[in-house]
């Protein structure tokens, strides 16, 4: 692939390995059985990866002397994707699900809408509580107002609050957090 003119090489993605080792006189040598050699010439540890039939890997390339380790790289490459590979898979992401009401809404309405609330909390998500006034309701938004705060206090044991209500236009947000 051509690069531009001037252009700086592109970078390498991972530790260096056997010549990519360069700007270094000595290293610290760690051996295949993990056995630390200590304070060796480069080209020594070289010599010694290649009599093992191994390769030798810059494990921490900021400290002084840098260390490297004799090992086989494709399997050190296959381990550090499978580490990366189960730490993604136990991460939780959080999504913020977003329930409507309306002020006027029914008891039964309102205890549909608090049962998802209940069951997004458990899947460990936030929950955005939108409450939206269309016409003559914008005059009654303490009516609103008095809805969140009901939202609120039945969620208090299972959910913190993260964003007070406030009034965006003709809705009313509220953000809840799972404790």
């Amino acid at each position: 692939m051509r690069r531009p003119f001037r252009a700086p090489p592109p970078t390498k993605e991972g530790p260096r390995v056997n010549r990519e080792i360069r700007g270094v006189r000595e290293v610290q040598l760690i051996d295949d059985a993990g056995q630390n050699i200590g304070v060796v010439p480069i080209q020594e540890a070289l010599d010694a990866a290649a009599e093992a039939g191994l390769d030798l890997v810059e494990i921490a390339p900021n400290s002084e002397p840098p260390v490297v380790k004799i090992l086989d790289f494709g399997r050190f490459k296959y381990q550090t994707q499978k580490k990366a590979a189960e730490t993604r898979k136990k991460q939780k992401v959080v999504e913020v699900k977003e329930i409507k009401m309306r002020p006027a809404i029914d008891d039964h309405d309102y205890d549909v809408k608090m049962k998802a609330i209940r069951r997004f909390f458990e899947e460990g998500d936030k929950v955005k509580v939108t409450l939206r006034f269309r016409g003559r309701e914008m005059a009654h938004q303490h009516l609103g107002m008095k809805l969140l705060e009901r939202v609120r206090d039945e969620t208090a044991e299972i959910a913190k609050v993260e964003a007070e209500p406030r009034l965006e236009g003709r809705q009313m947000v509220m953000v809840l957090a799972p404790r």
